[in-house]
């Protein structure tokens, strides 16, 4: 009978330790500095005078809903593209307008955002959205603050972010001004147009 007045003892001793308080760390953990200082607001991106007046002449044409003097604008761009098809701007940006995405309303949406701006080939681009501007390694969700991660989900969606996560670029709407004022590109980002 000895052996279960022994076991009982040996219980209450490992109960008695496990209740007992863990011994107080040597010092409390101390969170990287770049943690511990608060967000940091990026510097708003200022547009030549040139990419101003483009924007505003291109945003003058989409709030008169006319795609035609659009396409005159883009036609007078060297190398500027609406499409990877070779179909003439106006007659793409029509059938978009025909089954649902209007250009003109695109356009003027993407002029209510922030513009980002890139270097390509040392040129000057400005970019709308802002984060159409950053490289796809840039633009994994995980890698954003809080507040760019929810708007990369309002821009492009679940299906947005897997493209992203799978090496492509921005795969959503978006248009670009050089900083000479010559609009580069104005792409709706609908699926065989990237």
């Amino acid at each position: 009978m000895r052996w279960p007045s022994a076991l009982i003892g040996g219980l209450a001793a490992a109960l008695l330790a496990a209740c007992s308080p863990a011994a107080e760390p040597a010092g409390r953990p101390v969170p990287d500095e770049s943690l511990m200082q608060p967000p940091q607001v990026p510097d708003p991106v200022v547009l030549t005078p040139e990419a101003e007046a483009t924007r505003d002449e291109l945003l003058s044409h989409a709030k008169a809903g006319s795609l035609s003097r659009l396409s005159r604008v883009a036609n007078a761009n060297d190398g500027f593209v609406s499409n990877l098809g070779g179909t003439p701007h106006r007659q793409y940006w029509d059938l978009m307008r025909r089954i649902g995405a209007d250009p003109n309303r695109s356009l003027r949406e993407l002029f209510e955002l922030p513009p980002g701006m890139r270097e390509i080939d040392g040129e000057v681009w400005y970019v709308w959205p802002d984060l159409a501007a950053r490289d796809a390694q840039d633009l994994i969700p995980e890698k954003l603050s809080f507040q760019d991660r929810r708007r990369l989900m309002e821009l492009i969606g679940e299906d947005g972010i897997e493209r992203i996560r799978q090496g492509e670029g921005y795969p959503g709407m978006r248009t670009a001004i050089a900083g000479n004022g010559r609009w580069v590109y104005y792409v709706l980002g609908q699926d065989g147009e990237d």
